[in-house]
């Protein structure tokens, strides 16, 4: 699986844990084991640019994706197709204050905002309710069983 992870930030952040995650949710999603992922961790400014181009709304925000080739999670007994999954753009310091509110460290918000982000790269959404309810439950089982294997769960 080719995950890249670039951290641009000037924050401190484990990258190597954000790989394991990203693997283990796109083997969890069976995603095709040459599919390509980036994640990209920015500085607030950056990330509000980003935000503001793309979204058209103001401010830094936590995470975006962007997808390039809709892959799609593989079915029962099949991987999907290979290709670029797309990008996931983190943002550690609106993470850093995401997580103090949530009363967890910021290392975790990360790896929560990685499964979001990969997600929405595989085509899940949460504007509706019952989207929002099947996204947030599949994205607390891929991280808490990613916390267990790493005897953090």
């Amino acid at each position: 699986m080719g995950i890249e992870v670039n951290n641009e930030s000037g924050v401190a952040a484990d990258e190597n844990e954000i790989a394991a995650l990203a693997r283990h949710v796109l083997a969890e999603m069976r995603v095709h084991p040459q599919a390509e992922l980036s994640v990209v961790l920015v500085d607030e400014a950056a990330m509000e640019a980003l935000h503001q181009r793309w979204m058209d709304e103001p401010g830094p925000t936590d995470v975006l994706s962007f997808p390039m080739d809709e892959l799609r999670p593989g079915r029962d007994g099949e991987e999907s197709p290979t290709g670029l999954l797309g990008d996931v753009v983190l943002c550690p310091q609106v993470a850093e204050r995401q997580a103090r509110t949530a009363g967890h460290s910021s290392a975790e918000e990360l790896l929560l905002l990685t499964t979001h982000g990969i997600l929405h790269l595989l085509g899940f959404d949460h504007a509706e309710p019952e989207q929002e309810k099947e996204m947030f439950a599949l994205q607390r089982r891929l991280l808490l069983t990613f916390l267990s294997t790493r005897g953090r769960g």
